[in-house]
């Protein structure tokens, strides 16, 4: 009996390019700097300007959010361009029937005619949710006991999954404001807002949304993302009133392997980690419930 085989589709190619990123990686490999070789002549620049101008011991936060704050300022808001460019495609179609607002016209209708029940829900509704609750009931795994007959109806993982993903959430954001609170440590608020933003990816995959639903709110994020963008304008801007440059430090500077080393730098930093954490948490969560595509069906 023969055995089908998988057609093979220009395979030359495929070994081709693997013989070209095999060579490039190589060839990096080979002419990497080794701890003997001499600095080149940037990171000089950043060491002579790091210490004595702001106190920090790490170089490369003082590029970052000091000699090229401005750079990391535009990336800042190119990313808050990216998150409300997929917040809006991933949004629900609103009804529009006649004007704009029809919905919340009708709310307050509903809650004219059924007073009692708050505004938005009904009757008919609240008795579909019930009979939903009686026949998929909605609960927390962690208080359903253990290995009930049937097919398993929770929305979480197993036990093991989601013990390991408490634990390691909470090394996590501990690591994440790490990177943004020590200045004198490689980090920043931009890479620590993406580790504080995989907190809640990892507590929604292991637990899922109910355990995360009251922080991961539109509007409360949204709030916070502006927020820590408005943040960023105005120690920006602070610089340039006081200090007469658009990224001038205008802080006292704290001593050396502190938290308040840099100046301005920490504050930077912590506004972007807030910026960069929540602008991430929308954008993903947008695309995860996003329910319908743009592209027309043939």
């Amino acid at each position: 009996m023969s055995r089908e085989r998988e057609p093979l589709h220009r395979p030359w190619i495929a070994a081709g390019l693997a013989g070209g990123v095999a060579a490039l990686l190589t060839v990096a490999f080979v002419r990497v700097h080794r701890d003997d070789a001499p600095l080149p002549a940037i990171a000089h620049r950043a060491l002579a300007v790091a210490l004595p101008a702001w106190r920090t011991t790490e170089p490369v936060n003082e590029i970052v959010y000091g000699t090229r704050a401005f750079d990391t300022f535009g990336e800042t808001f190119l990313l808050l361009a990216a998150v409300v460019a997929v917040t809006v495609l991933a949004r629900g179609r609103e009804p529009r029937h006649e004007y704009v607002g029809e919905a919340v016209a009708a709310l307050g209708e509903q809650a004219s005619v059924d007073p009692k029940r708050p505004p938005g829900s009904s009757r008919a509704r609240t008795a579909e949710e019930v009979e939903e609750s009686d026949r998929l009931p909605v609960r927390v795994a962690d208080r359903r006991p253990l290995g009930p007959p049937g097919l398993e109806l929770a929305a979480e993982m197993t036990v093991i999954v989601r013990v390991a993903a408490r634990i390691a959430a909470v090394v996590l954001a501990m690591a994440g404001i790490y990177l943004a609170a020590w200045g004198f440590a490689p980090g920043g608020g931009f890479p620590a807002g993406a580790v504080v933003s995989g907190v809640a990816i990892l507590l929604y995959a292991a637990l899922g949304y109910r355990a995360i639903r009251r922080v991961v709110r539109p509007r409360m994020l949204e709030s916070l993302e502006l927020a820590g963008a408005a943040a960023i304008i105005v120690v920006e801007l602070l610089g340039l009133t006081l200090k007469g440059s658009f990224t001038a430090n205008w802080v006292p500077l704290g001593p050396v392997g502190t938290i308040r080393s840099g100046g301005v730098l920490q504050l930077f930093s912590g506004a972007e980690l807030v910026e960069v954490a929540t602008g991430l948490t929308i954008a993903i969560f947008a695309l995860l419930g996003m329910q319908h595509e743009w592209s027309p069906e043939r």
